[in-house]
């Protein structure tokens, strides 16, 4: 072997270097795109648990639940592992956001926005402190301050929706081999 040999790397089994992007400022620090399959099956089962749970509402004529859940149905089906989208969070997180909405209700008048928002941040301080993060359960107090709907019908139809979207989402894991695990923990 010559000098000049040992002194060169072996360029035929080198990977290439990777390529820095042109703009590294605009590239950002974003997670890898889904694969296509997985982000079709994660689309697919959080569009089908909203679709059953929009039958639910129109069943029983009480549409205001789809905002709040839309949020928690794209949080479970596609970051599962995150800790705003586990079990905990989601239940406990809009039965606190519930609570927050009719006690700020009960000292302000219902539609007020400036209410709704106290609300919302009573949610955020309340799911903080009880260590059951979740970002939608703010909409929830938001929904129940601007829409003022009966708690006796409204909380059980709550509590009902977040445990079958926690349900779907578990189904929905474990009916793609490659899919993330739901939850990481249940309490």
């Amino acid at each position: 072997m010559s000098t000049d040999a040992a002194l060169r790397p072996d360029t035929a089994s080198a990977a290439p270097a990777p390529r820095e992007p042109r703009l590294p400022w605009i590239a950002g620090r974003a997670p890898a795109r889904p694969a296509p399959g997985a982000a079709f099956h994660s689309v697919s089962a959080a569009t089908a648990a909203l679709l059953g749970l929009v039958a639910i509402g129109a069943l029983i004529h009480e549409p205001v639940l789809i905002p709040p859940l839309a949020a928690s149905a794209a949080l479970v089906h596609c970051a599962p592992a995150l800790p705003l989208a586990q079990p905990r969070s989601v239940i406990v997180g809009h039965l606190l956001g519930a609570a927050a909405g009719y006690a700020v209700a009960a000292v302000a008048a219902h539609g007020n926005a400036w209410a709704a928002a106290l609300a919302a941040g009573i949610t955020l301080a309340l799911t903080t402190l009880a260590r059951t993060p979740h970002s939608p359960a703010c909409a929830t107090a938001v929904v129940i301050v601007l829409q003022a709907p009966a708690p006796g019908r409204f909380v059980p139809l709550l509590f009902g929706a977040t445990v079958l979207l926690v349900l779907t989402a578990f189904a929905a894991s474990r009916i793609r081999r490659a899919a993330p695990r739901y939850p990481a923990y249940w309490w």
